[in-house]
């Protein structure tokens, strides 16, 4: 080995060798989580060639990016321009806790189910690697 080179990999040594694809996909929709179980997944050798997974992953990325959008742009925004009690963005955050409770269900199936928007999303970002 010469100096300054890095190490070589250690077998086995790879934290999601022993994770389920199913399991992965399904920990991608995890609220307040899955956005970082997406980037760790996307990023890991073992998911690099499973398309389903890295589906998911996406899927879950872009469903995190609505649950932004509805907290930091729709609460300020009918909070400030309409009637306080008017909570128009909390039936969004329903509908989106909902469409997260559905998709880790059927990512436990084992199915790709392509969410309206965020599935042809992450059908482009899957076709794009």
């Amino acid at each position: 080995m010469t100096p300054g080179a890095a190490p070589p990999p250690i077998p086995g040594s790879d934290p999601l060798a022993s994770l389920n694809p199913r399991t992965a996909s399904v920990l991608c929709y995890v609220p307040g989580i899955g956005w970082i179980i997406s980037i760790v997944v996307l990023a890991a050798d073992r998911f690099r060639r499973d398309r389903v997974v890295r589906f998911h992953a996406f899927q879950g990325l872009y469903l995190f990016v609505a649950w932004l959008m509805a907290d930091w742009v729709l609460r300020p925004m009918f909070d400030v321009f309409l009637i306080p009690r008017m909570q128009i963005y909390r039936i969004v955050e329903i509908v989106l806790l909902g469409m997260s409770v559905f998709m880790m269900l059927k990512a436990g199936q084992n199915e790709a189910f392509s969410l309206p928007l965020f599935g042809e999303l992450a059908h482009r970002s899957v076709a794009e690697d």
